[in-house]
């Protein structure tokens, strides 16, 4: 992804064909029907998407469908991810990690320890070592090796709003 990347995501028409391409594939035609614009004025769009990665093109012959590229979207909060390095001992939890990194809060309920907040935002958290989601606590989870761990709050992301009204 390039520098401009923030230019591409700052045009309201690139942003409702990102919104229309997560939801289904479509050629360009039948985008540019949906947003009411004309062909070449979509795929000067689409072209400046599809340079940042934030759209794949297949085509079949004459015809060109577009979808969102999911993966490279996700990866846009790379960039803005904080990182932290800390050293420990051989056989250390994931949760000894955790209470050297400023900005993490820690709550203990009963025998267990959970991570309540991340530089001060509440919410529920998950956490993978080396890009895998393991099958363990963060007290239970022992490092034996040097090891990259991604902590990641679950937020809800809208996938329908329904307005209700009250007759």
């Amino acid at each position: 992804m390039s520098n401009d990347l923030f230019k591409a995501l700052s045009s309201k028409t690139r942003l409702r064909i990102l919104k229309i391409l997560a939801k289904k594939e479509m050629h360009i035609s039948g985008l540019a029907k949906e947003l009411d614009i004309c062909a070449p004025v979509v795929v000067r769009h689409i072209k400046i998407l599809e340079r940042e990665g934030l759209i794949e093109r297949k085509i079949f012959g004459k015809t060109h469908v577009l979808r969102s590229n999911v993966k490279n979207l996700h990866n846009i909060f790379d960039i803005l991810t904080d990182s932290c390095e800390v050293e420990l001992p051989n056989g250390a939890s994931i949760l000894d990690a955790l209470k050297k990194v400023s900005g993490v809060e820690i709550r203990k309920s009963d025998d267990k320890e959970f991570v309540l907040a991340i530089d001060g935002e509440e919410g529920f958290y998950v956490y993978e070592v080396d890009g895998k989601c393991p099958n363990a606590t963060v007290n239970d989870f022992k490092i034996y090796k040097d090891t990259v761990v991604e902590w990641k709050k679950l937020t809800p992301i809208p996938r329908k709003k329904i307005f209700i009204k009250i007759k």
